[in-house]
């Protein structure tokens, strides 16, 4: 019966054992499937099954103990129980393999968590750059709208130049009208003066009656050529009558003007039959006009010349004699004017700009008089469309060139061309200002002449003939057969400035006048002063062109210095290119020959202060118009430049500033100039 009960037991023992083992090689399997499977279950699966595992390893624990008790006595047990403690053993080895996946879960969760947190910023990135995807295309169709205002604005800039160029067309005939016009009268004057001096000499032509017949076919020639010159005077007047229909104003006026003249020639040609001998039909000098000397040369011819001084002592005289006229000039502002004129091989003008009443004419011709330079003011006219308005016309009528102050002036110091060579008056200095330049189109009547100074030979070679004739001006004379109408070298004894006030009423520069000129803008005064004139007028001396090219130097005289500069000079092209204003070679040479020509001032020089002059009057001038949206940190970058680099703190916070008025009214750079102490 025992043994009957064991063997039950031992059965029964051997059916769980077994029943047990299938369960674990199952959950073995199972777990070898998900392990293979890689991590597919969530940490909360993962630890609900170790529980179960823990759960199923607590109940063996317990099977296991109730069976070694029952079978302390069996000694057949002890291979099932040391099977079961290897299947613990087992189950531990997978229970540990399962914390090993619980840790690496966690791992894949602190990646998971990382991923998610690289998303969202990936994700806030995105809609930044989708933000700025959205501006761009907001600008992209405010530029194609302001291309399509471009095009309609070019398209009516293309009317409007038809209608100025049929307007200029009209003008050149009234021009010519007047010209007509102001001739006629000239020559009733001189028909007036004729018939008193016909009258005059009537009694003695009556006296002298066996003369003229004697005499007689010679008057009857000249009575022809006085006919046909009354026909053709006749033909003209009728051209012009012709032409004068179209103005209202001025047509009762030329026909009372042509009715007395024909009377007036019918009444000479009565007289020209009893008249012998006469000298009306001799030619004059065509150039008699051109030769006559101008008043400023005159009375620079009339000063005497400087004793040798230093260019130091030069500009402090002119300091004084600006002070003796109550004239506060800082001396920055005279020594920068200076050497503008000094570089007049490299750069053909200065330009002095700002609003009105800024003493933009008084300081050249102040500084002309102080320097002993003598100083022609030519005041620019809203009409000038030519060279012409500058240097004078031919009147075909009276068969005579009308120049103007400037063409006899050249004339005169003129050492090739000129009709007296005068080597005393062509080795002084004479300064030309135009003044208020910018009331016409500089282009039109400027452009040429402004070719012409920059197409001189260097300093020393304009000796050369053939060097010379690209830049000498050929005046549009009538001149006898066989004889070449003049022409005129504006030499280096010739300085040119020029004034330019900012209204409504003027014209703007061209990108050609502001890169051949160093500009010069007068900002608006911070406070308003009244100047008082200190000292006495020092005796004005002439100043020979000997002693003031002495002064000029060339880039060599830089010496160890002049790399420096060229360094500075690349930073500037750099910069400028950035700004979409890009310099060229002529440029940078022209910069660095002012550098070379600035003034040492007690007996020393730096090469910042012309450098810092040449970005305010070089530059700044062709960044008109630059967009401010875009050019913005290229303006800081400049600004930078100008105050770290070269240590101009008041250039640099007017850059500054004329930026920031830029961006605020219109969008685009306007340079307002810098005032200075």
């Amino acid at each position: 019966m025992t043994f009957d009960i064991v063997s039950v037991v031992i059965g029964a023992g051997i059916v769980v054992i077994f029943l047990t083992v299938l369960f674990l090689v199952l959950a073995q399997r199972y777990d070898r499937v998900i392990s293979t499977a890689g991590p597919r279950i969530t940490r909360d699966e993962l630890e609900a099954q170790i529980e179960i595992k823990r759960q199923a390893l607590a109940d063996i624990d317990s099977q296991l103990h109730a069976r070694t008790k029952e079978m302390e006595d069996v000694a057949g047990l002890k291979a099932e129980v040391d099977a079961l403690c290897r299947e613990r053993d087992e189950i531990l080895v997978t229970l540990e393999t399962l914390s090993e996946r619980k840790e690496e879960i966690r791992a894949m969760d602190r990646e998971t968590e990382e991923a998610v947190a690289r998303f969202a910023e990936a994700k806030r990135e995105l809609d930044e750059k989708e933000d700025a995807l959205r501006l761009v295309q907001a600008r992209l169709d405010r530029a194609e709208a302001l291309v399509g205002e471009i095009e309609n604005l070019q398209s009516e800039a293309g009317l409007l130049r038809n209608e100025v160029d049929s307007l200029r067309a009209e003008l050149g005939s009234l021009r010519q009208l007047k010209e007509e016009e102001a001739n006629l009268q000239i020559r009733v004057a001189d028909l007036n003066r004729e018939e008193s001096c016909l009258e005059g000499s009537t009694a003695a032509a009556l006296e002298n009656l066996q003369k003229v017949r004697s005499t007689l076919s010679v008057t009857d020639h000249k009575r022809a050529e006085v006919e046909a010159s009354f026909r053709k005077l006749l033909t003209q007047n009728e051209v012009a009558a012709a032409e004068a229909r179209h103005l209202d104003a001025e047509r009762t006026a030329l026909e009372a003007d042509r009715s007395t003249l024909e009377s007036r020639i019918e009444y000479l040609r009565s007289k020209a039959g009893q008249l012998s001998g006469s000298d009306d039909g001799l030619d004059e000098d065509p150039l008699r006009d051109l030769k006559s000397m101008p008043p400023v040369l005159g009375q620079l011819k009339k000063l005497e010349l400087h004793d040798r001084e230093t260019e130091e002592e030069a500009l402090h005289r002119v300091q004084k004699y600006m002070g003796a006229y109550g004239l506060e000039y800082p001396s920055r502002t005279i020594h920068a004017f200076h050497t503008a004129m000094k570089v007049n091989e490299t750069t053909q003008l200065a330009v002095l700009a700002g609003i009105s009443g800024t003493g933009k004419s008084q300081l050249p011709r102040r500084y002309s008089e102080g320097m002993g330079i003598g100083f022609l003011q030519v005041p620019v006219q809203p009409r000038w469309d030519s060279p012409q308005d500058l240097m004078g016309f031919y009147n075909y009528i009276e068969g005579r060139f009308r120049p103007t102050d400037l063409a006899r002036a050249l004339y005169q110091v003129d050492a090739y061309n000129g009709a007296d060579k005068d080597p005393d008056l062509q080795n002084r200095m004479m300064m030309v200002l135009l003044d208020e330049m910018n009331l016409a189109r500089v282009e039109y009547y400027f452009s040429d002449f402004l070719s012409r100074l920059e197409s001189r030979p260097r300093r020393g070679q304009t000796d050369n003939e053939s060097a010379r004739k690209d830049a000498e001006i050929e005046l549009e004379i009538k001149m006898a057969a066989g004889q070449q109408p003049p022409r005129i070298f504006p030499g280096y004894n010739v300085l040119f400035a020029g004034t330019m006030n900012e209204d409504e009423s003027t014209q703007s520069l061209s990108d050609k006048v502001i890169d051949r000129a160093n500009v010069l803008r007068f900002a608006a005064p911070r406070k308003i002063r009244e100047g008082a004139p200190t000292g006495d007028i020092p005796e004005m001396k002439a100043l020979s062109l000997d002693r003031w090219n002495s002064w000029v130097r060339n880039t060599g005289s830089l010496g160890g210095e002049k790399a420096r500069v060229g360094g500075y000079l690349d930073s500037l092209v750099d910069i400028m290119r950035d700004l979409q204003r890009p310099i060229g070679h002529r440029l940078g040479g022209a910069m660095m020959s002012y550098v070379a020509n600035y003034p040492e001032v007690g007996g020393h020089s730096s090469i910042k202060i012309p450098l810092a002059d040449q970005i305010e009057m070089r530059l700044l001038p062709k960044l008109r118009g630059v967009d401010m949206d875009q050019a913005g940190p290229h303006f800081d970058t400049l600004e930078s430049f100008v105050d770290k680099t070269l240590g101009d703190n008041d250039l640099a916070d007017a850059i500054r500033n004329s930026a920031e008025l830029s961006r605020e009214e219109t969008g685009q750079f306007v340079w307002r100039g810098v005032t200075r102490q």
